[in-house]
């Protein structure tokens, strides 16, 4: 009996020795490599990352190799280039943990995983999306934290991204965490792009994104508060067609339709069908700020057709609306008309926008069929006669100066005197055009100018 328990115990102390044994050859195993001199091999390193994660290394201030937690090496104040998308990354840290035996043969290195501790990241809009399909499709281990992420178009900043983790393994893959605009968001992404699930973090706002490849087409969703916008799209290095598309707010609801060519140069056709609208949100526009967008608007050609249907409903103002407006070159054409209890309105000009004081030129005439109904409409009651009558004018409007010019108005064929046009003008600007050009057409300012004339 005491023999089988000295037995016994003998084994246990020698599995002791063993331990010890195998901690002391582990822990040499991975401290010998802290006396290497990693700046000899460095060119082998960076053409492994050359070749296998398609980044070179440009410049490297310090190589250190660390035991523990984990075996690693460390890359100080590096500059990276990745050649697909040509985006450039000055990161604090490159943390490479290699497979532990490559570490005794440099020669033949490679890499379990590495982490990109970083600090900014400079990418050029037409290249982002070939940097995040650079991503999802490296086979490779790889994450980044703490990267500011800064996008350019044509050298001036448009979007910036914070604090990004993105990881192509674990149980956060292909997720891209940060802040855009101060705000925490989550994006997650599927293999090859197929989908993006987009949302900012407790600000009610997402987005949702699905692409077929082979098709080249895709469906797009967001919410952003109570704003939803959903619609189907197809695209080719040339076109983009936007088609099934809604948009749907407390202020306007619309279904449209848009197609834009890009070669040979910019050309864009939309249609868009008006459901709801609110008067008040063309107050928010605002044309001095538009004007500074000179060089943007000469690059752009465009036809627009906006049409807006009651269907009767008596809270509308405008019965019925048709608009096409034309851009070319920073020339805008309109010709838009539309109903007012059965009353017509017709109006066409144009409008150079590229000029310091823009003159919206205009050509207008309205046939009157029911004067009692349309000034009804403007809460205004009349005892004069109901008879039709036709109003004709032609002038400009300078949007800046807030001021109108009337060429020439006929009414039922016969043309109003000088004095009548410079009462109309003065009238005109002290009660309709005394702030805005959007707030000419305020039902409230209109029924005062109406009152004043009649």
């Amino acid at each position: 009996m005491h023999n089988k328990y000295s037995r016994f115990f003998k084994f246990i102390f020698f599995l002791r020795y063993l331990f010890v044994i195998f901690f002391v050859s582990i822990s040499l195993f991975v401290t010998i490599p802290l006396f290497f001199n990693y700046e000899k091999k460095v060119e082998i390193i960076k053409n492994y990352f050359l070749k296998n994660y398609n980044f070179e290394i440009n410049e490297i201030e310090n190589i250190e190799y660390k035991a523990f937690p984990l075996p690693s090496l460390e890359f100080k104040k590096i500059q990276i280039k990745f050649l697909e998308s040509n985006a450039n990354f000055k990161v604090n840290y490159l943390k490479v943990y290699p497979k532990i035996f490559s570490i005794y043969n440099l020669n033949h290195f490679e890499a379990k995983k590495i982490i990109i501790d970083g600090d900014v990241v400079t990418l050029k809009a037409s290249n982002f999306y070939i940097f995040i399909e650079q991503l999802l499709k490296q086979k490779k281990k790889l994450s980044f934290k703490n990267l500011t992420l800064k996008i350019l178009n044509d050298d001036k900043l448009i979007l910036r991204l914070e604090n990004i983790f993105f990881s192509n393994f674990g149980y956060k893959k292909n997720s891209i965490e940060g802040k855009v605009f101060g705000k925490k968001f989550n994006a997650e992404l599927e293999d090859n792009l197929k989908s993006i699930r987009f949302k900012l973090l407790n600000s009610g706002t997402s987005a949702d994104l699905d692409l077929d490849k082979k098709t080249k087409k895709g469906t797009f969703k967001s919410k952003i508060l109570n704003t939803n916008l959903k619609f189907d799209f197809e695209y080719d290095s040339e076109k983009l067609k936007i088609y099934n598309s809604y948009f749907r707010s407390k202020n306007i609801s619309f279904d449209n339709k848009i197609s834009i060519t890009f070669t040979p140069f910019l050309d864009i056709k939309t249609n868009f069908e008006i459901e709801e609208f609110n008067n008040k949100t063309l107050q928010k526009i605002n044309f001095s700020k538009l004007m500074e967008f000179k060089n943007i608007i000469k690059k752009i050609n465009s036809k627009n057709t906006i049409i807006y249907k009651t269907e009767n409903f008596s809270k509308y103002f405008v019965d019925d609306l048709n608009l096409k407006v034309d851009l070319v070159y920073g020339r805008l054409n309109y010709k838009k008309d539309f109903l007012i209890k059965k009353n017509l309105f017709k109006c066409e000009g144009d409008l150079n926008i590229l000029e310091e004081y823009p003159l919206l030129f205009f050509d207008c005439s309205i046939l009157i069929n029911d004067k009692k109904k349309l000034l009804k409409k403007f809460s205004i009651n009349t005892k004069s006669s109901n008879d039709a009558l036709e109003l004709k004018a032609k002038g400009n409007l300078n949007i800046l100066n807030k001021k109108i010019n009337f060429d020439r108005i006929f009414l039922n064929e016969k043309k109003l005197p000088k004095e009548d046009l410079k009462y109309l003008k003065n009238s005109f600007e002290t009660i309709l055009f005394n702030e805005s050009f959007l707030e000419i057409f305020e039902i409230k300012k209109i029924k005062n100018y109406i009152l004043e004339i009649i």
